[in-house]
Formats: structure tokens, sequence, C-alpha cells
């Protein structure tokens, strides 16, 4: 056993103990699997442990591939990272912004500017997910329990134009706020390439990359594969949650580009090998080094960095979709400057370090999902033996 392996076996088992019923993790160097492990179950019930070919809920995990998709295209020059939105997606000309007044009356004015497409990678946009922290969030709230009541008719392109109605939370540019930026760049990929969001990633990345089980819906001859999902108490007792699959089913309309992908764990190693690699895997390139050296770069400023202060990426900045690297004194950690990646919801994270050739990708299911705790402790034992 290498030294690796003694350190990450016993890690995994000590999360599955603690947490979620099972979990997978790869580690590759210079397009080498170095380490890969499967721990205990995708299913309680029928007792199915977790494999290689369980298929999982990567959720915000589809941003990285989402903002590699749009800047595949701006390599081919269609479009500018400093382009207004409008030029591509015209609902969004003009945008109002909500504001209070000094009696804490809410009242819109126009913005100072337009959206940019790059606010759109950078979640500087204005644009929020459903929440209560501000005008803006509630009534995304609103329209979103809208757009699902359409069921088929709920697209991207729908969901662009309902928020583009919307007042924004701030200027565009002048605060980072994680909302539904990504999914309005799944409608703007689709505008410029004339093809559905889906067909554009099976075309240009899955299909090259061999990535056979990475999709937004779960094929019925696969849906045994797929793990379930489950919810930690405040007991730790585990309790299966099926309320957040309508997206995933094979009738589902709607391509999340934040959120909506399902893959493998082999299947996603081999999408952050890629990145790691300078963008070319097994011949394939498809996407350029320079390219991911900007997407990993630290694009925010001391004045719209606002909001971007989640206690576990101290450290990190924000890139286009991704944290990035910049301080490892401040976050205590031990990766090279320039590591990026990014997380999805269940507790789903991927590591991409081109200066070491390094990527790692964790699976799990669960809410909860505790990646404050299991996120640093991998990065931390995978850079201590690399």
């Amino acid at each position: 056993m290498s030294r690796l392996e003694s350190k990450l076996k016993p890690l995994l088992r000590s999360f599955v103990e603690n947490g979620p019923p099972g979990c997978a993790l790869s580690v590759s160097r210079n397009g080498e699997m170095i380490f890969e492990d499967y721990v205990g179950l995708s299913d309680i019930d029928t007792q199915k442990e977790i494999k290689p070919d369980t298929i999982y809920r990567i959720y915000s995990m589809t941003k990285v591939v989402t903002c590699t998709a749009a800047l595949m295209l701006f390599e081919r020059g269609l479009f500018l990272l400093n382009d207004p939105l409008e030029e591509y997606l015209p609902e969004f000309k003009d945008p109002l912004v909500y504001r209070t007044n000094e009696k804490g009356e809410i009242y819109t004015s126009p913005a100072a500017r337009s959206i940019t497409v790059k606010d759109l990678f950078t979640m500087t946009s204005g644009l929020t997910y459903p929440g209560e922290g501000n005008e803006t969030e509630r009534q995304v709230g609103k329209a979103m329990q809208e757009l699902h009541k359409q069921g088929e008719k709920l697209t991207n392109r729908a969901l662009a134009k309902s928020l583009a109605s919307i007042p924004l939370a701030f200027d565009p540019g002048t605060k980072w706020q994680y909302g539904l930026s990504h999914d309005v760049l799944g409608a703007f990929i689709e505008v410029i390439t004339g093809k559905s969001f889906g067909q554009f990633l099976k075309d240009e990345i899955f299909e090259p990359l061999h990535m056979k089980d990475t999709f937004f819906r779960i094929p019925e001859e696969k849906r045994d594969r797929l793990s379930s999902n489950y919810t930690w108490d405040e007991n730790g007792k585990l309790r299966k949650n099926t309320d957040m699959d309508s997206h995933i089913q094979p009738d589902a309309t709607f391509e999340s580009g934040g959120g909506g992908l399902l893959s493998t764990l082999g299947d996603y190693s081999r999408f952050a090998q890629m990145l790691a690699n300078g963008g070319e895997l097994d011949g394939e390139r498809i996407i350029g080094r320079k390219t991911i050296e900007l997407m990993s770069s630290n694009h925010l400023t001391p004045e719209n960095n606002h909001n971007y202060n989640w206690g576990y990426l101290s450290g990190y900045g924000y890139g286009l979709g991704v944290r990035t690297l910049v301080d490892p004194a401040l976050g205590g950690i031990n990766s090279s400057i320039g590591e990026f990646g990014w997380s999805g919801l269940l507790g789903t994270w991927v590591l991409i370090d081109p200066k070491e050739n390094l990527s790692a990708v964790y699976m799990q299911q669960m809410l909860p999902n505790l990646e404050a705790y299991h996120q640093p402790r991998l990065r931390a034992v995978i850079y201590g033996e690399v």
C-alpha cells in the first residue's frame, strides 16, 4: 500500500462512519489514476455498494463544465468576455436594480451598466438564487415556482427571459453573489450554437472525452446505478431523500448549467484530468492552456468580493466559474497557488492543479454535506503526498 493509500483509505472510512452511507474518491496525476477507492453503500435499503459505475447528482460541479463549454466558444471568437449580454440575449437590455432609500423603502432604478458575459462567469451579474435575503431573491423564488408549474415548457431560454424581467440585486460588476448566472450561461450557449445545451456538451466535451455516463436526465436502463440521496438528521440518522429528482427524469426539459448534471467518478475524473493537463487528454484537445489560465485567475477585486466569505474557502478567490487559490497562508492550505475547482450541493468536490498536473474528484450524496469538514482534509492529505 502506498503512503497516499495508507492515509486516504482510513480517512474515507471515517467519513462513512460519521456521515454519508458511501463515498468515492479518485486522484490523478499526469493523466493517470494514482488513487481510486469506493467505500460503503449507494443504497441502504438494498445494501447496494458504491461501485465504479455508480451515478451521482453532481449539482454545482456542473458549473465547471458549463464555464468550460462557454470558454470553448470564446476561443472560437464567437463572443468577448466584456460584451454586453443583451447582444446575445436581448431580454437583458436596460436592466433595473432594486435599491433601498433612507427610510428602508424598496424602489428600482436603471443599472449603472449592462450585464456583461463575464459577469455571468464571475457571479457578479446581480442575478441571484431564490431566497429571502433581498427583494431579488424573493422575486426569483416566485418566478421559479411559476416556471416549474409549466413542466415540459421549462427551458434555459424561458428561465433567462423570466430572470431578465426581475430587477437585479445590485449593479453588475459591483458584488459577488452566488446565483443563477451559470444557468443563464446555458441559454447563452444555446443561442450562440443553435444547439440544445445538453447536445452541445455531448458533442464537444462528453463524447470526445468518452464520458458515457454524464447527462442531464437518467436513462431508464441506467436508473439502477443512480446512488440514493440521504438527509442526515440532528440525531445522526440517515433518511432517503427523493424530493430533489424531478429535473433528472426522462421527461424533464430543463438543462441546468448551474446544477443539473449526473456523472460517475470515472467520467468526471476524465474531465478534471483534461483541465489539469492543460486542456487535452488522450490526444483530444478540448480547450486551450492559456484559456484555462484565464479561467483559474482570480477575477474578484477588493470592491466586488462582498459575499464571497464562505469560511472554508478562506484563501481562495473566484475565477471564471471556479474557486482559485490566491493566498495559501490565509487559508492554511498546502496546495498550489492557482489550484481551482468547485463542489456540489450533496458534497461532491473537484480539485484541479495544472502546475502539478494533478486532479481529484470526490463523490457522495448527502445533506447536510459536511463539505467544510471533508474537502479541506482530503486536500491536505493529497498534497502531503504529491
